[in-house]
């Protein structure tokens, strides 16, 4: 009993390290998505695509750099990979208060694709390691949940002090912040270095996704669409659908508050519940219904609710309809990360969350690109959001496909593999 305690206090500690130090760095990336699309001048770009370049550039580059970080980790401990990414991680964020025009940026987002790869590669297999079959999901919703703390102060700060002292320091404010990162990992992970090769071993587990190409490729396509819609899409054009809705300087109950500070109090909130709310939703899909169901649910929710965030509303009508869409979305992300990890346990785990790892970051780099395109076109928020929806709808009917299908066609029951009793 006292064991399973310390192994239950080590599990957590590894988990807690990788999210802070993560979430440290994320803040300057995540003060972008709010500041840049409007104060793209202040960096020194001369036209508006050249912020949705900008946001999906970084992804783009991880696709060929996370197949060579993965193997770059078999030869190094996760803390050394999680220094060299705060360094790089933290160069940037400073940078993007120095440097001016195009080609700079264009460089530092992609050190910061580097700087991300390091950190999600790293985080996803501490989880698979740690994690207990029965706590999985508890686990990945604590990781997900601490980790982006660093887009709430990010999205919240950087809405709030951008207009007020200006983007350039901000930026290198946020640069010098992330660097409290290193002495985290250099001695709170100093007492127990983790082995590349304890890391990225090829699990046992004969779980229920042992070798279910089906159930494999779904997933793939959930964790592409939703990181396109989530993390690409909402993220990017959430400042310009309120300014699209409501103007620059929108109205609350006689106070007039800024576009970016709205957006950034927007999907701060999301930030606020998230570890609360993540690890909860954890927590039920570790139970005896499974995650499947629970993620059919989240996904039906969602498809109704994307597509109205196009309609014109009344400010509060509206603002009740997207904190909506932001608790949802933190129950579908730590459920697709969830079965991600299921299906991990069960496979080669380095090769797998590798493919997962691309297939993310390639959605994540095409719903920036995306929304700019659309929301230039007449009507284009409309046909933004409830194409979304649309998208929702068809991954909510491929997984009720794959869990009608287990249901018939075996009596294998193990909910922590994601089905349930």
């Amino acid at each position: 009993m006292v064991r399973n305690s310390k192994m239950k206090k080590l599990e957590n500690n590894h988990i807690i390290i990788v999210s802070i130090a993560t979430a440290l760095c994320l803040i300057g990336d995540s003060m972008l998505y709010i500041t840049l699309p409007i104060y793209w001048e202040d960096a020194g770009l001369t036209s508006i695509w050249q912020v949705g370049f900008l946001l999906s550039i970084n992804r783009f580059v991880r696709l060929p750099a996370n197949p060579i970080i993965g193997w770059i980790y078999k030869k190094i401990t996760l803390r050394t990979g999680l220094l060299i990414a705060v360094i790089i991680g933290s160069i940037t964020t400073v940078g993007y208060g120095v440097v001016e025009g195009f080609i700079g940026w264009v460089i530092l987002r992609g050190l910061w694709g580097i700087a991300w790869s390091f950190f999600r590669i790293g985080g996803l297999s501490a989880v698979v390691l740690f994690a207990e079959d029965n706590s999985r999901g508890k686990a990945m919703g604590l990781y997900n949940g601490l980790h982006r703390l660093g887009s709430l102060f990010g999205m919240l700060l950087g809405g709030i002090l951008v207009p007020l002292f200006g983007f350039n320091i901000i930026s290198i404010l946020f640069g010098i912040v992330s660097v409290a990162g290193l002495p985290i990992i250099l001695f709170r992970l100093k007492e127990q270095p983790i082995s590349s090769e304890t890391v990225f071993k090829k699990s046992t587990n004969k779980g229920f996704f042992k070798n279910d190409i089906g159930s494999t490729i779904t997933i793939m396509f959930s964790g592409f669409f939703i990181a396109m819609l989530i993390q690409g899409i909402l993220a990017a054009t959430l400042s310009s659908l309120i300014e699209y809705h409501f103007g620059e300087k929108p109205s609350l109950l006689g106070i007039v508050i800024s576009v970016t500070a709205l957006s950034g109090i927007i999907q701060s909130a999301r930030w606020v519940w998230e570890p609360f709310l993540g690890t909860k939703v954890g927590i039920w899909s570790d139970g005896k219904r499974g995650r499947i169901p629970l993620y059919i649910g989240f996904l039906a929710l969602s498809s109704i609710l994307f597509g109205m965030l196009s309609l014109h509303l009344p400010i509060f009508v509206w603002l009740f309809i997207i904190l909506l869409v932001m608790a949802a979305s933190t129950a579908i992300t730590t459920l697709t990360d969830a079965i991600a990890s299921d299906v991990a346990r069960a496979t080669n785990a380095i090769s797998f969350l590798t493919i997962y790892s691309i297939v993310q970051d390639l959605g994540a780099a095409i719903g920036p690109f995306t929304g700019y395109y659309f929301i230039e076109k007449v009507k284009g928020y409309y046909y933004l959001y409830w194409g979304s929806s649309i998208v929702l709808l068809l991954l909510m009917l491929a997984w009720c496909s794959v869990f009608l299908y287990k249901k018939l066609t075996s009596n294998q029951v193990i909910h922590t593999d994601g089905l349930g009793k």
